[in-house]
């Protein structure tokens, strides 16, 4: 195993100091600790620091990036393209394009659906008003 240096965070960069337990991060998070487990298993959280008693601990940086998969989730990306996601971002720097056109591509998904469900929501006030004015009648 070698010992990378990683070079400092820039200012106001998440800390990646292990300090929360998968109990604190299941409060702080609303995911369960059986998502967080899963997450692990599936590649979508790298593996984290262990307490001296085989503990998870996690780090500000991990829970800025459960709130990024946070995100991606409420937005409807499927797991396997959050996977794909994660393991381009491990990859490092040289995959930000990838990434990029990945983001992309769901970000006119997202449009899409919110196109649609604005067309959606016309036809449900459509229908509230037209049950309003029968019961003004």
């Amino acid at each position: 195993m070698s010992l990378a240096i990683a070079p400092p965070p820039e200012p106001g960069a998440p800390d990646d100091t292990p300090r929360y337990t998968i109990g604190e991060v299941v409060a702080r998070t609303g995911l369960s600790a059986d998502t967080l487990r899963w997450y692990e298993r599936i590649g979508l959280l790298e593996r984290p620091a262990r307490s001296r008693s085989g503990q998870r601990r996690f780090s500000d940086r991990d829970l800025t990036w459960m709130e990024f998969l946070g995100k991606l989730r409420l937005t409807a990306m499927p797991v396997a393209d959050m996977v794909r996601y994660a393991e381009l971002r491990r990859e490092g720097e040289s995959t930000a394009a990838a990434r990029q056109a990945l983001l992309e591509e769901h970000r006119e998904a997202v449009r899409q659906r919110i196109a649609d469900l604005q067309a959606t929501l016309l036809i449900i006030d459509h229908k509230i008003d037209a049950y309003a004015e029968r019961q003004q009648q």
